[in-house]
């Protein structure tokens, strides 16, 4: 029997744990991955491309951005491609996933499939994974608000207490409680609780191939990378009331990974695979990041007629319309609304028809004198909007990918571009490419 994990370490940058190595943290998941050999891969070359839900479709179907056009995050229940998911299940073997991003779910019988919060595709219909895709959904797309509804709280306690070890459930607990005023181990939480529930599908169903999204190194880099004591500057400082000064929050990261590389590396008659996608580096200043408190509020009080407001990563939403000239009226007057009548609040906005993808560009920290000016109205943009983050981390081509002595054969060459993974995975199973 064949059986392959693929983790989803998405953006981690394999140097910058390295670096940590070599300082003597004890890392010793890591410290055997790069010992026993990292592939670099490559994303897409143009910086507007380089994106998550760009690369790893281009992971699992094989084809790069030019041939998949998977360009928005959920945009890939639209696409025809095939991915390696139901590729490898339409050969003979069984096939599970925990939160792959931008994927969809075309399996006939998955052993599990619990979606990505951002893309609208069907679990595979079990309670347990109806209740957990609700419950992550509601709070990461709510992660800004730092609010769970009681639902949430109900349905993430019902996934502890189904498929988490009870050894695991205090030292969860104690650690969910220290979060409160340390933010990302929200994220840290929400990874932890997602590879315990993988752990336990994984050992109930034993599918033959399983992949598991992991999201909290991203977040991460991209808000606290400058902590690092890898980013040397006195020019890349974070404030002090948006972070503790001796605060590492990517060591934090990269210890909690490490502990569930050595349990994935222990795991008997069963192949690894762990691939990044890319990578971040750190940013060449501080930018602001914030997000619309109520989508749909917000919307309504501008007047403008729509069917749905789908709130997606950080600052961006879709917003659905009934008509073309709905989208078209509604781009005009989203792109018009200025901030202090200089600055654009949303510089990025895609019109796709009876869509449009907007992105809350405004890079500047907002204060209670901050207005924005829209149908000759004047608006304090302080109470429209949330606080989410200080970029620090941007996107970079590299990627790193580690393969196991028994799929190692089937490795791309260094330096191949991210999608050739998707054909590792076809060789392994003996699947058409």
């Amino acid at each position: 029997m064949k059986n392959l994990i693929l983790l989803e370490l998405n953006e981690v940058n394999f140097e910058v744990v390295n670096f940590y190595i070599e300082q003597g943290d004890c890392l010793p998941g890591f410290k055997k991955l790069i010992e026993q050999g990292i592939v670099n891969t490559e994303a897409e070359p143009e910086y507007e491309n380089l994106e998550p839900w760009i690369q790893w479709p281009s992971v699992h179907t094989g084809k790069t951005y030019n041939e998949h056009r998977v360009f928005r995050l959920g945009d890939v229940v639209n696409s025809s491609s095939g991915q390696f998911f139901e590729q490898v299940e339409k050969v003979g073997f069984s096939v599970g996933a925990v939160s792959p991003m931008n994927a969809s779910n075309k399996l006939h019988n998955p052993a599990y499939f619990i979606p990505d919060p951002w893309t609208q595709t069907p679990c595979d219909n079990s309670f347990l994974s109806n209740s957990i895709t609700e419950a992550i959904v509601q709070a990461v797309n709510d992660n800004s608000k730092s609010k769970l509804t009681f639902k949430t709280i109900f349905n993430l306690g019902l996934a502890c207490v189904a498929l988490v070890n009870p050894f695991r459930y205090i030292p969860m607990a104690i650690y969910a409680l220290k979060s409160f005023d340390k933010p990302w181990r929200k994220a840290l939480f929400l990874d932890m609780l997602l590879y315990e529930i993988h752990k336990t599908l994984f050992k109930r169903k034993r599918p033959n191939f399983s992949t598991l999204f992991l999201n909290a190194g991203a977040h991460i880099q991209h808000h606290y990378f400058f902590n690092s004591p890898f980013v040397d500057s006195p020019e890349l400082q974070n404030p002090s009331w948006y972070v503790g000064k001796d605060e590492d929050p990517f060591l934090e990261m990269v210890r909690v990974y490490d502990r569930m590389l050595l349990d994935l590396l222990s795991l008997p008659n069963t192949e690894l695979m762990i691939a990044t996608g890319l990578s971040q580096k750190p940013y060449e200043k501080l930018k602001f990041y914030y997000r619309l408190k109520d989508h749909r509020a917000f919307l309504e009080g501008l007047g403008i007629d729509f069917r749905e407001a789908i709130p997606r990563m950080t600052r961006d939403f879709l917003v659905t319309f009934d008509s073309v000239e709905q989208a078209s009226l509604a781009e005009k007057q989203l792109s018009e609304i200025l901030v202090d009548n200089e600055v654009k609040l949303f510089e990025e906005i895609d019109n796709r028809g009876q869509d449009i993808f907007v992105v809350l560009t405004y890079p500047s920290e907002i204060t209670k004198d901050t207005m924005i000016t829209t149908l000759g109205k004047q608006l304090s943009l302080l109470d429209l909007v949330t606080f989410v983050a200080i970029k620090n981390g941007e996107h970079q081509s590299k990627g790193f990918a580690y393969f196991s002595d028994g799929i190692s054969k089937y490795a791309p060459p260094q330096g191949s571009n991210v999608s050739k993974i998707h054909g590792t995975v076809l060789d392994f199973f003996g699947a058409p490419r």
